[in-house]
């Protein structure tokens, strides 16, 4: 019981510590992208998917993924909400993360959970493509 007490206090420690500003939908976040000249990173995640969640609180809620998600645009959507879906590229499976620009041109697609490392390989591989202004 000790453990499970631990672990959910863990889990509520990093819900609440996250850095990462979301964007409430597609909309504000591809507004804002236009006017601050960023790019847009769109996670599309599942209700029930525990890859999902994984990405989000162990990957996504790293430290060093914070820092280097900071000069983006970031939004979360539900693969349920089929308006949303509609308005990105085609989805294979969740997690999928996009890297877009403002004008909605798709950079970068990834599929799946990837640890801290892997993750930050890709936003590497992301930022060779479109320089960011760093804050």
């Amino acid at each position: 019981m000790k453990k499970v007490v631990m672990a959910y206090a863990l889990l509520m420690a990093t819900v609440l510590f996250a850095e990462i500003a979301w964007q409430p939908d597609l909309e504000s976040a591809f507004d804002k992208a236009q006017k601050e000249q960023k790019v847009v990173m769109v996670m599309v995640e599942g209700e029930h998917c525990r890859w999902c969640k994984k990405m989000k609180y162990r990957t996504l809620g790293d430290e060093s993924v914070e820092k280097r998600l900071v000069p983006y645009v970031t939004v979360k959507v539900m693969e349920e909400n089929k308006k949303a879906v509609e308005a990105l590229p085609k989805i294979d499976g969740v997690p999928t993360i996009f890297f877009m620009t403002a004008d909605k041109e798709l950079l970068e697609s990834l599929v799946g959970y990837y640890k801290v490392d892997d993750f930050i390989s890709f936003i590497d591989s992301v930022e060779q493509k479109v320089p960011l202004k760093k804050q």
